[in-house]
């Protein structure tokens, strides 16, 4: 009996050492796809489920409810040949906020320039800085600019070992004649991506993202006020940003995530609040100036 208790043991602190990172939801659709067989569709998206959700990704310990959700869409647009497939893949990331049941989305993002290889029941191989399949390093690469963005969000620059991993990635990638990996393809993609995260010139953003949500968002569920003056604060590091460089990638992907969270916690917020958070979204996001002018008509 005592055997099996401590087997018991063993293998439930198993689980709580290697629990996975992921809670993702998976979406695979060929409705652009006429007239072929669809089950090979099917059999992706359950390979793809199991690939990210039953894959360790990391060397820290994930309790269940700390699993980060997110969701991947991958809408097939093209079927080139038998197994070579062309699609655009939405990938959403959401973090959870302390004593809510709010979850702030933290990344989101339609990814035009994905090309791959899939033989129905062909193993998902993956290993980091090997490009092995153009479809497990997307994926790959995706997931850990989500780790990146996450533990940034807990701690200040702590998701750079994982931008590190997702910038391998595309430094693997550069010989592949997919597109999406290389710097000239478009000023808006994966290389681009990782770069803009991982330069020096622009970590206020990501100082930004600490602020906001472990100081601010999280703040507000005990703390109204402080929380909201903490977020006025980043978003200073934004401006920040912006005047170093205007339309930079990484500042228009947090806005379009944001825009309606900041408008709806400074509509609530004092009218001095609600001016300079105004002010500062209407310089650095000016193609949506309208949108932030909903805070001062709120009370």
């Amino acid at each position: 009996m005592l055997k099996i208790f401590l087997a018991f043991i063993l293998t439930t602190a198993s689980v709580n050492i290697f629990a996975q990172e992921f809670n993702a939801t998976i979406q695979v659709s060929s409705r652009q796809i006429e007239g072929t067989d669809k089950k090979v569709f099917e059999t992706l998206q359950s390979s793809l489920y199991e690939f990210i959700n039953d894959r360790i990704w990391t060397n820290y310990s994930f309790k269940i409810e700390e699993r980060i959700e997110c969701t991947f869409v991958l809408n097939i647009t093209e079927r080139v040949s038998s197994d070579i497939f062309k699609a655009t893949l939405n990938v959403v990331s959401r973090r959870p906020i302390y004593k809510t049941s709010y979850n702030s989305v933290m990344f989101n993002f339609i990814d035009k320039d994905f090309e791959f290889e899939y033989v129905e029941f062909q193993p998902m191989d993956y290993s980091d800085n090997t490009f092995t399949s153009n479809l497990t390093s997307v994926f790959a690469y995706y997931l850990y600019i989500i780790l990146g963005l996450d533990f940034d969000s807990f701690s200040p620059m702590g998701g750079t070992p994982f931008f590190e991993k997702a910038e391998a990635i595309v430094n693997a990638a550069q010989n592949t004649p997919e597109k999406g990996w290389k710097s000239f393809d478009s000023q808006k993609n994966r290389y681009w991506l990782v770069e803009n995260y991982l330069n020096s010139s622009y970590t206020s953003l990501r100082k930004c993202i600490y602020e906001y949500h472990r100081k601010g968002l999280d703040i507000m569920s005990e703390k109204v006020e402080i929380g909201r003056g903490n977020i006025s604060e980043s978003l200073k590091l934004l401006q920040k940003v912006f005047k170093e460089r205007p339309g930079l990638f990484i500042l228009q992907l947090f806005l379009d995530a944001k825009r309606d969270e900041i408008i709806n916690v400074f509509s609530e917020g004092s009218p001095m609040e609600k001016s300079n958070a105004v002010n500062i979204c209407k310089e650095i996001d000016p193609a949506n100036s309208s949108n932030y002018q909903k805070i001062l008509s709120k009370s």
